[in-house]
């Protein structure tokens, strides 16, 4: 537990030294998408290189990007990242897989099918309803999962990669949930941050070690150039 509030500490320096403006996708992490395999390498928050990518604060994407094949290959991707076994996450932002640009992945339980969703540019604008404390883990800091302070709903805003046209969502429940947890990597902040405590799942770190004996978490080297 010293450990790990000392990388939290890392985390905490790295967001108040952070100023991302908007801007286009970086030579680097045009990089990280097209060199990715098809399940991208999530950043972990006790890799202290990881932590600085998680901190920060994400810009939009440009029009012209958001109908780019970089993109469109992003969000392949983290698709089929957070659908992946040794993840089986409920959603995903691209901080977690080093890009610092506002995309997330939600699995809308809300819909029929409880299908997997891509929101490009995804901001909240409003909070709705009571704040009810519920559990919730990361896969960014494995194997912990901590109780969080959450509001009931939102109105998400975000914009279609087709039209270019801004669209929102009133969101209730679980989903509202997912939606405030991703866009709170965007914006640099953990749900640790927001949790009144934080434990070991038991059983997620033997799912963890699994996984990790068969090379699943593996960093890649190339995040290092």
């Amino acid at each position: 537990m010293k450990r790990f509030l000392q990388l939290l500490c890392i985390g905490f320096l790295a967001l108040s030294c952070t100023h991302t403006t908007s801007g286009s996708l970086s030579e680097k992490e045009k990089m990280i998408i097209n060199a990715s395999d098809s399940v991208m390498y999530v950043l972990n928050v006790f890799v202290p290189a990881d932590s600085v990518v998680l901190r920060s604060q994400c810009a939009d994407f440009s029009d012209k990007e958001l109908q780019s094949k970089d993109f469109k290959l992003l969000c392949d991707k983290m698709l089929a990242t957070v659908n992946a076994p040794e993840q089986g996450g409920v959603g995903i932002a691209a901080p977690q897989v080093g890009i610092k640009h506002r995309v997330i992945v939600v699995c809308r339980m809300d819909l029929e099918g409880e299908p997997y969703c891509v929101y490009p540019n995804a901001h909240i604008d409003s909070l709705l309803g009571n704040v009810n404390l519920g559990p919730e883990g990361c896969l960014s800091i494995p194997p912990y999962r901590g109780n969080v302070p959450r509001y009931e709903g939102v109105i998400v805003s975000y914009k279609d990669p087709q039209t270019l046209d801004t669209k929102r969502d009133t969101v209730h429940g679980y989903t509202a949930i997912i939606f405030q947890h991703e866009c709170d990597h965007l914006d640099g902040i953990l749900y640790t941050d927001r949790a009144d405590s934080v434990y070991v799942n038991e059983e997620w770190a033997a799912e963890r070690s699994h996984y990790d004996s068969l090379g699943c978490y593996k960093r890649p080297k190339f995040l290092d150039e």
